[in-house]
């Protein structure tokens, strides 16, 4: 069996051309003999390696000199905790609930201080961006959270909710590299790897140099100090090494391609032929307010569960994988991230119209 289009929400699809020269330098990384896997995270190799995929990326998205970029571990949910860790000096942080990973990282953030939830779409199933141009900020609060691209409802932030002068922090694991974006509108940007940049045990993070200080939460474990990984340059312990090779031959890879602005029109085209065939479809129905909708991820019903359970067995059968929506919503979803190619779209909206056709 040949390749599948693999629409899954993370891991996720990596582009073709970065796996083929994974495998070629499998066995020996350009004459050293060895593979990245098993390579001296303090050897020369891989200084190279880090170092340049961190010019890379910040190449990429234009990132200021006073700004940290960080490659660390443990996922998204850890960055739950370490942000209020390092930053909530106050106790008091104001969060904007659009989904469930928003919602983890405010429960989490309530261990350690007074987090609010300051606005929220959960009563619609979070299936719209709230309205964030004047919200009730505590004038205490150390920072305001978003998590701008929801993967699990398939929404995003069009416009960043004005913070009144507090830092922003975002978690853009599902929308990573897939516009551009000016980093200088936030205190720190996060992101796990797995959906748009690599595989899964690395997270970046790009951090305000002002915003990391010594002065962390009693009881901050070493290893949860950003300060300590920043002084470090990513080398305070073993990092996620292999996981970072990869991520920094996506970042040439999109270099390649032409930048951020060229993802951002090939994202565009893609969603838009899956966007405008739901909106004409008399079987499937998107399920995001329209000016809400993510690029990357985009969940969508037949209004009839045993209909979408067959439409999942049906669309796995013809090699488009993993279009189940999460366990907690439901009905169909496909991730388009930036390595799924236009004809991955074409082919899933070709087999939607069949679909249709045999079951309106």
């Amino acid at each position: 069996m040949g390749r599948v289009y693999n629409f899954s929400a993370g891991p996720a699809v990596l582009p073709e051309s970065v796996l083929k020269e994974a495998a070629e330098e499998m066995l020996d990384y350009r004459g050293t003999g060895m593979s990245v896997m098993e390579m001296s995270h303090r050897s020369k190799a891989f200084e190279t390696i880090i170092e340049e995929a961190e010019a890379d990326l910040r190449d990429l998205m234009g990132i200021p000199e006073n700004y940290k970029v960080l490659f660390l571990q443990g996922g998204a949910s850890l960055q739950f905790a370490m942000v209020p860790m390092n930053f909530m000096k106050n106790r008091v942080a104001d969060y904007i609930i659009t989904g469930q990973w928003a919602k983890k990282a405010y429960q989490e953030a309530q261990i350690y201080g007074d987090a609010k939830a300051i606005a929220s779409s959960a009563d619609k199933t979070f299936s719209y961006i709230p309205d964030c141009s004047d919200l009730p900020i505590d004038d205490n609060a150390d920072y305001v959270y978003i998590c701008e691209n929801n993967t699990i409802y398939g929404t995003k932030f069009k416009t960043l909710p004005n913070t009144k002068g507090k830092p922003l922090v975002a978690d853009i694991s599902s929308c990573f590299l897939s516009e551009p974006v000016d980093v200088t509108k936030y205190a720190m940007l996060y992101g796990g790897v797995q959906k748009n940049v690599g595989p899964a045990g690395t997270v970046i993070a790009i951090i305000r140099e002002d915003m990391i200080t010594e002065d962390t939460l009693p009881g901050t474990p070493t290893m949860m100090k950003y300060k300590i990984h920043a002084d470090a340059k990513s080398l305070y312990n073993t990092p996620p090494a292999y996981g970072i090779y990869i991520c920094g031959k996506v970042f040439k890879w999109l270099k390649n391609m032409g930048g951020l602005e060229v993802m951002k029109q090939r994202n565009e085209e893609k969603a838009a032929l899956l966007y405008n065939f739901l909106d004409q479809s008399n079987l499937f129905k998107g399920t995001v307010r329209k000016e809400d909708r993510s690029l990357m991820n985009v969940p969508f019903i037949t209004g009839n569960e045993e209909l979408d359970a067959k439409f999942v067995k049906e669309s796995k059968a013809a090699g488009l994988e993993n279009l189940k929506g999460h366990r907690t919503v439901g009905g169909m979803r496909a991730s388009i991230y930036n390595a799924m190619p236009k004809e991955g779209v074409e082919t899933l909206v070709a087999f939607m119209k069949d679909f249709e056709a045999k079951n309106a």
